[in-house]
């Protein structure tokens, strides 16, 4: 059996790629090493937000299949590497997962296939990491086999914009190779963007969400000395951007979470300072700001309880809203778990409620979600609004609590208090 693309990772990039390749036609694998979720996809479950049981039901009649043996990589014309690239402990992304995929795509290669790399990574992963390991057995890439890169753009819970309407950016190795990536995906996605090689198409993706790392640090830095000032930052973000040129809104908040804000950054800083020798300071900087949110909101926690003539230590604090987005249920790098570690070293009691959490997993162990968010929110000493999620009346949350502390910027009230 033959497949037009195996997609190489299953999770919040790989598996809304799958679909959209999929409803559109192509014949598409869903290759995983976690045998749970080849056996839930083909059950049909979903274990990612953006996609519902109906929509993996949906895939399979189109003839979609997940597997975890490799060998149905040498079914396919084009693969495409989906998989974690983390940061590690010096900064530099973690490539394991791509370099074992990429070898494992190695084993299987043949004339003609084409090779996608959509994690993101730092500039020249595509051609200094992985070309070399596809010509280990003498194919030639632009010549024998293709290679390209292509950043994935999935942004978790935005009803706009999916995989077939979000421009795709495509470079290739070589010329030959932009080409071919290019026909591949204009066959299931309505704009293609070639890039004038991978170098340029993988530093697009850090700049991307470098733009918006210090723009995020800049409104973050601007909401602690405009409290100082007694500055509304929400009303000043709002009447700048009546400016109908030249500015575009961006907004303080706990922190920044999910994998891309707080981590392409770094991608981009740490090539800067291994191979030139010299620091990236914007974004260096912003780290600097944006990773000390949490601190900030504990501290201004404690003061608000100070003002209600209570101590932190032995208080109550509610925290609604733990995923790293608005409602979706992914956690990753979500600035709720070192605010909650931060409250609960000064001496708080901290629970929390979010309505797509059932269970929190913080480093020294889970925590269940409060039963009854009415009565929480009433009995709490402070409750913090840390992420907005629609399900939330928080108008009417705020009215019921002691005190509350709004770090979104949503409520109106006189009375309570905002970032």
């Amino acid at each position: 059996m033959s497949a037009d693309v195996v997609i190489v990772g299953m999770g919040y990039v790989g598996l809304p790629l799958a679909q959209e390749a999929a409803l559109q036609g192509l014949s598409v694998v869903g290759f995983d090493i976690n045998p749970s979720v080849v056996e839930g996809l083909n059950a049909g479950h979903s274990h990612i937000d953006d996609l519902s049981d109906d929509d993996i039901q949906a895939m399979l009649s189109a003839g979609f299949r997940a597997s975890a043996d490799d060998s149905v990589l040498a079914e396919a014309s084009t693969a495409i590497v989906c998989v974690p690239t983390p940061l590690a402990r010096d900064g530099a992304p973690d490539l394991g997962a791509v370099t074992g995929a990429v070898s494992t795509i190695a084993r299987h290669l043949r004339s003609g296939m084409l090779v996608v790399l959509e994690s993101t990574t730092w500039p020249g992963t595509t051609e200094e990491i992985v070309r070399p390991v596809l010509e280990e057995g003498g194919m030639i890439v632009g010549t024998d086999v293709f290679l390209a890169f292509s950043p994935e753009r999935i942004d978790p819970g935005n009803a706009t914009y999916g995989v077939r309407n979000t421009p795709k950016v495509v470079g290739g190795v070589t010329p030959a190779c932009t080409e071919r990536a290019t026909a591949f995906y204009q066959r299931f996605i309505d704009t293609v963007v070639p890039a004038k090689g991978s170098r340029e198409a993988e530093t697009a993706k850090l700049l991307e969400n470098t733009y918006r790392h210090i723009n995020i640090a800049l409104v973050n830095e601007m909401a602690r000395f405009c409290h100082e000032l007694g500055i509304d930052l929400w009303n000043v973000i709002d009447l700048a951007a009546t400016k109908p040129f030249g500015f575009q809104a961006f907004y303080p908040g706990p922190g920044v979470g999910g994998h891309c804000i707080p981590i392409d950054p770094n991608y981009l800083s740490y090539t800067v300072r291994t191979r030139l020798g010299y620091p990236f300071r914007f974004v260096e900087l912003a780290q600097e700001v944006n990773s000390s949110m949490p601190a900030y909101v504990a501290r201004r926690a404690q003061d608000i309880l100070n003002e209600d003539a209570k101590a932190l230590r032995g208080s109550h604090i509610l925290l609604l809203g733990v995923t790293y987005k608005r409602n979706i249920a992914d956690q990753r790098e979500s600035p709720a778990v070192p605010l909650a570690e931060y409250l609960r070293e000064w001496g708080a009691e901290v629970s929390y409620h979010d309505p797509n959490v059932p269970t929190w997993n913080l480093p020294d162990g889970p925590l269940e979600r409060v039963a009854n968010l009415d009565h929480a929110v009433k009995s709490a000493d402070l409750v913090i609004l840390v992420q907005n999620h629609d399900a939330y009346d928080v108008e009417a949350l705020a009215g019921r609590a002691q005190s509350f502390f709004d770090t979104r910027g949503v409520t109106t009230s006189s009375g309570v208090n905002r970032l």
